[in-house]
């Protein structure tokens, strides 16, 4: 195999699930000694091994390894000469059924610019070891379902490292003559080796406790840097709430004495579930009003809780192997968008969710690098870590609990925990326990497990005397590797509304199983308005017969809310893609129905501003994108501003009034004035689209008075995107008010990166070669990279610039961090999807990614599978 420069390409190694063994060795206890250091840290593992009795019986103890070497090598404690490298892996022949096998490595922490394994970020050390970084640190069966009982014991410069931390309850601890200082931990519970975490730096601990349901104190601490201890009380204030909630709502209590979370700066994901001591980014933990933003808080709560409920769906019971990786995290998604919902406003929260899932899942399904949400094959498994797995896999198994009810599915997932308790299961283990404990048969709907892609629910009403026939058909595209598609279980709640009343005669269930088919209704003397997919029960598309007039209706009468928000947002969908599609028949009434609408939500007394905020927001252009066989993107940026532009103009009294009501809420965190301050924001984003000069005094204005983060973000968000002179002051301000908040100055990078401003690529070229940009930080790289690559104004810019920088970023961000370089390759994966001349520019940028040598397997293998498509 070659590449496009003609070098050798060593063919890349396919994963298949259906290729699945279990582990020919096992590991029940494995014990860890570091000598602490940023630049030679020495790592003595200890390893009892036993033979699988599931194995075929093999003498050779396979042991992954990736970027380590080992020092020496002992089995039940004498040197051992009988092993071997194979690639990366430590191969080791053994006599007999059972030994302990100790190897020691030598790791440099600071060098490990990819930020998996054991690495160095500010002076701390710490972890990250999902997927596959404990094979980074020492030599291990480093798999899922290689359950272990660790004991851990760290040494280490008691002046550089005063804070020993690992999971588990600590045992022991105590001072050495020379200044060093060492800890021991043990964690009882068997966890598989991407759950092992250790810590290590000068850190400051918020603490608190809870006393769980049956009693028992546990001690918590949130871990940070000196001085940004102040900004951890939210967090606390989550996680305690979401011990009480899963204890409250899925029956699970805390199982060790101790509960740590540590923030650190540098951070490829989120955050991480290490057992009882979870490895946070900073953003998901530091929050005050002066630096976080509603959002902020709201991600905080949202992701603290996540990680904590990860420790019953995840950790006590993981998965059997990366396959599926849903069964933790699906479920665990679905787990904190209830919490959040019980905790908030539970409709605002179901839309925000689907807002997510149809801008970063729906192209997902749609486009190259589409897959099921267990997924058959993959060649590095960072690059599983989607939307599809997450959001798309908590939107399967919600339609679980339409279908049996809450009630009935706790049952179920109260039987799961049950029944496999301390062991590594499949997603088919959670079905059969969905299945035997709510009472259901899930065998068709297994399906959503197996087959990639959207369903696409097509909708026919017809009226024979006072009979109501509603025929459902669905259909799903081909996608790579799955050219036909077997029905799917699709469950739509629907209601179907008396024009003249503006009311239902109750909501029903409609299961749709086949190709197609029809539900019958009597009792109706004209056709009704129909609802349909009602709080998004089905992560589907649908096309119904539904008129403007019709859409108008619900938007002003549909009493589910997610209801009233879906008729918002299609009126304007319909109106956008038929504009730039050149479908449109009556634009101008069109648009009217829009104005009249959009005016009724913004005078809607019995509204709470939380969701008027939502029904304002305009459907994004990503999703108007992906309504189209072929999309303009300068087209669709066109027509989106031009509809703003009239909102603006049209509702213009409205817009000003709404901003002078909403600025005169005090600021607090309570349902109505953070309601206020998102409207506040959109009127701002309305009157900038119509009256420029006036939006920028009063953006201004708004940013000079704000007393927090959530107000003056708003307002420099829409600075950005005027050419006026308090766009440059405005910066200039916020830079220096927030330098050295590494949180808040990524922030200053976002909004410009992602602005309106006709400049932005200038702006972004400009930003990359500022003082505070740096690319070893994944926060500050997504800041301004991911950015600019999600503002269709400059990434899709004529002449393909916005394509050679992302494809710059990526070449040179792959030998730092590869982990982050690929997730900028779907944003030109998306080639197909654009016109010609903008398609061949994109696919030209691939292709030179391709061409490149020594490419990380995980840039190579979405390149060529964006290439294959």
């Amino acid at each position: 195999m070659n590449d496009l420069s003609g070098s050798p390409v060593i063919a890349p190694v396919v994963i298949n699930r259906a290729d699945y063994r279990p582990p020919e060795w096992l590991v029940p206890e494995i014990a860890l000694d570091f000598a602490l250091s940023l630049d030679a840290t020495r790592v003595l593992a200890t390893l009892k091994v036993a033979k699988n009795p599931a194995g075929s019986g093999t003498a050779l103890l396979r042991l992954n390894g990736d970027s380590i070497e080992a020092k020496a090598v002992t089995v039940d404690g004498h040197v051992h000469n009988d092993w071997h490298m194979d690639g990366t892996d430590l191969v080791i022949t053994l006599p007999g059924d059972a030994h302990d096998v100790g190897i020691e490595t030598l790791i440099n922490p600071a060098a490990n610019t990819q930020l998996s394994g054991l690495y160095a970020s500010n002076g701390l050390l710490c972890t990250q070891c999902e997927a596959e970084g404990f094979r980074r640190i020492t030599f291990f069966p480093d798999r899922p379902d290689v359950l272990s009982v660790y004991s851990v014991r760290m040494s280490g410069d008691k002046a550089q490292f005063p804070v020993l931390l690992s999971n588990g309850n600590p045992t022991a601890s105590g001072d050495n003559p020379d200044g060093t200082h060492w800890a021991e931990w043990h964690d009882p519970w068997p966890k598989p080796s991407y759950l092992f975490a250790l810590v290590a730096g000068e850190l400051v601990a918020n603490r608190d406790s809870f006393t769980t349901m049956s009693g028992r104190k546990v001690n918590l601490a949130i871990l940070v840097r000196p001085g940004d201890e102040s900004r951890t009380d939210h967090a606390m204030r989550s996680l305690i709430a979401s011990m009480k909630w899963d204890e409250q709502v899925y029956g699970r209590e805390y199982d060790l004495d101790d509960f740590n979370i540590v923030a650190v700066s540098d951070f490829n994901a989120g955050a991480m579930e290490n057992k009882g001591l979870n490895v946070f980014n900073t953003r998901y933990i530091l929050a005050d009003p002066e630096t976080a933003t509603d959002g902020d808080y709201d991600a905080i709560e949202g992701v603290v809780a996540h990680e904590y409920f990860h420790n019953w769906s995840g950790n006590r019971v993981t998965c059997r192997d990366w396959f599926q990786l849903s069964l933790k995290e699906g479920f665990t998604v679905l787990r904190d968008q209830q919490f959040s919902a019980d905790r908030s406003s539970a409709p605002v929260k179901r839309i925000e969710d689907v807002r997510i899932l149809r801008a970063a899942q729906f192209p997902e399904d749609s486009g190259p690098l589409a897959h099921p949400i267990r997924p058959d094959s993959y060649q590095e498994i960072s690059n599983f870590y989607t939307a599809t797995v997450y959001n798309k896999g908590a939107e399967v198994i919600r339609m679980m609990t339409v279908l049996a009810g809450m009630e009935r599915f706790l049952k179920g997932t109260t039987l799961y925990f049950d029944r496999h308790d301390g062991e590594a299961a499949t997603c088919e283990d959670f079905v059969r326990a969905i299945e035997d404990g709510a009472g259901l048969d899930l065998a068709q709907f297994r399906r959503w497990y197996e087959q990639a892609g959207t369903p696409k629910v097509t909708v026919t009403m017809a009226l024979e005397g006072t009979s109501l026939s509603l025929t459902l058909s669905q259909t799903m595209a081909p996608t790579p590797g799955q050219p036909i598609k077997q029905p799917m279980v699709i469950p739509l709640r629907t209601a179907l509304f008396d024009r003249t009343t503006g009311t239902h005669r109750g909501e029903e269930l409609l299961v749709l199983t086949q190709a197609e088919q029809t539900f019958t209704f009597e009792g109706f003397d004209a056709l009704p308005v129909l609802s349909i997919n009602r709080g998004f029960s089905a992560p589907v598309e649908v096309v119904a017969p539904v008129t403007t007039d019709d859409l108008v209706f619900l938007a002003r009468h549909d009493d589910d809310p997610f209801a009233r928000y879906e008729a918002m947002q299609q009126l304007i969908v319909r109106y956008l893609v038929g504009a730039v599609a050149g479908t449109l028949e009556n634009r101008e009434a069109s648009r009217d129905a829009i104005g009249a609408a959009m005016g009724a939500i913004l005078d809607d007394a019995a509204l709470d501003d939380l969701m008027r905020g939502e029904l304002l927001i305009l459907p994004g252009e990503a999703y108007l994108a992906e309504q189209l066989t072929c999309a303009d993107p300068t087209r669709i940026f066109a027509e989106r501003e031009g509809l703003k532009r009239w909102l603006g103009e049209t509702l213009l009294a409205k817009w000003l009034s709404l901003h002078d009501r909403c600025s005169a809420v005090p600021y607090s965190l309570d349902a109505a004035a953070r309601g206020a301050r998102k409207c506040k924001t959109q009127a701002l984003v309305y009157l900038a689209a119509t009256d420029p000069a006036e939006a920028a005094a009063r953006a201004k204005a708004q940013y000079d008075a704000a007393t927090n983060m959530t107000d003056r973000q708003g307002a420099l968000m829409v600075l950005c995107s005027l050419d006026c002179p308090e766009r440059e002051s405005a910066l200039a301000d916020f830079h220096a008010r927030f330098e050295g908040n590494m949180l808040v100055i990524d922030k200053w990078f976002s909004l410009q990166a992602g602005s309106l401003n006709p400049k932005v690529t200038e702006h972004v070229k400009a930003l990359s070669q500022h003082a505070d940009f740096t690319m070893t930080n994944p926060n500050r790289v997504r800041a301004l990279w991911m950015a600019y690559a999600a503002n269709a104004q400059g990434f899709h810019r004529e002449g393909g610039e916005g394509y050679r920088l992302i494809a710059d970023l990526i070449l040179k961000l792959d030998p730092i961090n590869g982990n982050v370089a690929a997730r900028f390759v779907p944003p030109l994966g998306r080639w197909k999807k654009v016109d010609e001349a903008r398609a061949a520019l994109m696919r030209a940028e691939l292709e030179r990614i391709a061409a490149a040598p020594s490419l990380s397997r995980d840039v190579r293998e979405q390149v060529t599978k964006s290439l294959e498509a």
